[in-house]
């Protein structure tokens, strides 16, 4: 059974910083391009960062560019993200995510999220 799991959300002060941790198990993820999302109440979940198999490429949105951070240790399993000078606007629940293709089109896996808060 292949899972995603998310860690390190909480609730910061704006100007502050975060690491979030995605563990994977039941897939190696040498293959797959990891990325993460985020969704704030009442809005579309959208992306904020991807990193390819070797570390080669990453992509920002525009939002979180200079600020956030992606990269992976594949011998570990794991996806990271770093935030810093976070804002308000960064509220959201944050999930990672593993797709067999770049640039993602397929989300083949999910995680189930972690919180992230931002007060101003």
């Amino acid at each position: 059974q292949v899972q995603l799991v998310e860690s390190g959300g909480g609730l910061v002060q704006a100007g502050g910083s975060l690491r979030l941790s995605c563990a994977a198990s039941g897939i190696s993820i040498n293959y797959y391009t990891l990325g993460w999302f985020r969704q704030a109440p009442g809005k579309e979940r959208e992306f904020v960062a991807a990193i390819t198999w070797s570390s080669a490429y990453t992509n920002y949105a525009d939002s979180v560019k200079g600020r956030f951070t992606i990269s992976r240790a594949n011998n570990r399993n794991a996806v990271y993200l770093q935030m810093d000078s976070l804002k308000p606007e960064d509220t959201a629940v944050y999930y990672c995510t593993a797709d067999h293709s770049w640039p993602m089109k397929h989300n083949d896996y999910w995680g189930q999220g972690t919180q992230v808060t931002v007060s101003s």
